[in-house]
């Protein structure tokens, strides 16, 4: 992982406001002057935040992990965004607040004009040029004596908010609560702006009353028992592990195929009647042979018979249907691979009956190269896009609740779809050889992969997943996507060897120690980064937020150094994301 650097703050040249510029020129032959004056507005962020300010934020939303020892924090795309306002005293304008199930305040939609009407707002902003009474903001309206618990202090707010840059990316502002998430249930955060309503003394509460902040950002999160840990749930995973395929019946014919990852499944065959055939999706137990394969006119040519089981395997015959419906589907495709094959048809044709030699006029050629909406198309064919789940795991005794599964791709099925979608305009056996003529190699000669199915996969959305092969060599991305909240597919070019499942680096998360109920303590970091001395544990307060200002206090005694400000706090603070390899 790169290097990071936490950087105390990032104030910006010029803050909000009105500035006037006034420029003066002197002739020197007469003495006269004249002087221009300019007013101009430096605007930002105040009231709402555009979409995609925000660029993480942990815990991750809807996530469902043990989070108790994590304080949350917010990722902002403008570094310099937390100082570009005042609070009032020193330290950034926007605070992280976290707030139990019982807590929750409701947000509502309110008129900018109407913000300082109600339960108080103190003291009542001062719309600035480029905004207007009828502007939306979104608030929430908080308890007093709650709010007084949970706000930071004139001495922890400086804390709150820092810096961090890693070479090759843009900085990022983070802003960090000071309240540790109950165990047991869910926290709702609030990025709320405190411009200009803390003093010497602390944030304003105002006469009496519930006190509202406008609440700029917000997302949800639950904090579960200690076995909902990442690196308990990925554990989990790995003493669940088995082939990819159904449990023995004790017919060895039978279990022939299911060792081999085959499903029993209804088969209604083109007469109408019925059966059970044997499929298999294109995620195979080991690797797939992988012959050449000729374009074929119907599905009914790539049934199999076994006569010693008596039932067809549907695998590739499924495979080609699937993939004429895709195409058919996709009107765009359908159309324009229609059209290239008629316009070749027709010059094959008149290739034929008008040969160029002795003809008064030139047969013209097609271009042979495919439409880029066919190419595409076919191009994520191959990574089983549009392929619905049902035919990727037909039978859900397959991948059990809390399991992975390691399987190879079975190339010659993806083959069978890619070549139904192809089969469009393809009616005789002319057009089959024309077909034939197209090579449609798959990309990758051979691909495998793992299907994660956990609620490790929902709970951290920014889950990443790496292979390498047996030699430790990283190999190529195929596909990473969620088939559903809990289940996950990734592909690799390659023979997998191991896998890694991690969190991405926006988890770089802020964490504590709980030796005890009710208190905290922290192992710090020495100035080469190894791990140094362990703090005095300290008391928490009562709704479990940490004394901020006291805790930098004592990292910096600890550690001999001078008094503390954001940007070392937070490199004490820091906590790396986890990562569970798996040997295939």
């Amino acid at each position: 992982m790169a290097d990071i650097s936490f950087v105390d703050q990032s104030v910006p040249v010029l803050t909000t406001g009105v500035y006037s510029v006034t420029a003066t020129q002197t002739v020197a032959l007469n003495g006269a002057s004249f002087a221009a004056t300019r007013t101009f507005t430096v605007s930002g962020d105040r009231f709402t935040l555009p979409e995609g300010r925000i660029a993480a934020v942990f815990p991750p939303d809807g996530s469902l992990g043990d989070h108790h020892n994590v304080l949350p924090h917010v990722m902002l795309d403008r570094p310099t965004l937390p100082w570009e306002r005042s609070a009032g005293v020193p330290g950034p304008w926007l605070v992280l607040l976290l707030f139990t199930d019982a807590e929750r305040p409701v947000p509502q939609i309110v008129r900018l004009g109407d913000l300082a009407s109600g339960p108080a707002y103190c003291p009542a902003p001062a719309l600035e040029a480029h905004q207007a009474p009828d502007d939306q903001v979104t608030v929430i309206d908080v308890p007093r004596a709650l709010l007084e618990q949970l706000l930071p202090s004139v001495a922890d707010l400086p804390f709150l908010a820092h810096l961090r840059r890693s070479p090759g990316t843009a900085d990022s502002a983070v802003v960090l609560g000071d309240r540790l998430p109950p165990s047991g249930g869910a926290s709702t955060a609030h990025l709320v702006s405190v411009e200009g309503r803390y003093g010497p003394n602390g944030f304003d509460l105002g006469p009496g009353g519930p006190v509202r902040l406008v609440s700029l950002a917000s997302w949800r999160f639950s904090c579960l028992s200690g076995n909902q840990t990442f690196a308990t749930l990925i554990r989990d995973l790995a003493r669940h592990g088995s082939p990819y395929r159904l449990p023995d019946s004790g017919n060895a014919a039978a279990d022939t195929f299911l060792r081999a990852g085959y499903v029993p499944v209804r088969h209604r065959l083109r007469d109408g009647s019925s059966a059970v055939s044997w499929y298999r999706g294109p995620l195979a137990t080991g690797p797939v042979a992988l012959p050449p394969a000729d374009p074929t006119l119907s599905s009914d040519h790539l049934l199999v018979f076994h006569s010693e089981v008596g039932m067809f395997d549907a695998s590739y015959a499924t495979a080609w249907e699937l993939g004429r419906l895709l195409g058919l589907r996709s009107t765009g495709f359908a159309t324009a691979l229609y059209e290239w094959k008629r316009r070749r048809a027709q010059a094959t044709l008149r290739a034929t009956l008008e040969p160029a030699s002795g003809y008064p006029l030139a047969v013209p050629s097609i271009d042979d190269t495919l439409p880029d909406t066919v190419t595409t198309f076919l191009k994520d064919l191959w990574t089983l896009d549009g392929v619905p789940l049902g035919y990727l795991v037909p039978d859900a005794r397959l991948l059990p609740v809390e399991s992975i599964r390691f399987f190879s791709l079975d190339l010659r099925w993806v083959g069978r779809l890619v070549d139904g979608a192809f089969s469009i305009g393809r009616l005789t056996s002319a057009d089959a050889k024309l077909d034939a003529a197209r090579t449609l190699a798959p990309p990758h000669p051979a691909v495998t992969g793992a299907l994660i199915r956990s609620d490790v996969v929902s709970g951290y959305p920014g889950l990443l997943v790496d292979g390498f092969d047996a030699g430790g060599t990283q190999l190529p991305a195929v596909l990473t996507r969620r088939l559903t909240p809990d289940l996950l597919l990734c592909l690799f070019a390659g023979t997998l060897g191991r896998l890694d499942v991690h969190q991405s680096p926006e988890t770089l998360h802020f964490a504590v120690e709980l030796p005890t109920d009710g208190q905290f303590t922290k192992t710090l970091r020495d100035a080469a980064g190894a791990s140094g001395p362990q703090l005095s544990p300290m008391p928490l307060t009562a709704n479990g937020r940490l004394p901020i200002a006291s805790l930098a206090a004592a990292m910096s005694t600890a550690l001999s150094m001078p008094p503390f400000a954001a940007g070392q706090f937070a490199r004490q603070m820091i906590e790396t994301g986890e990562r569970i390899s798996f040997l295939t």
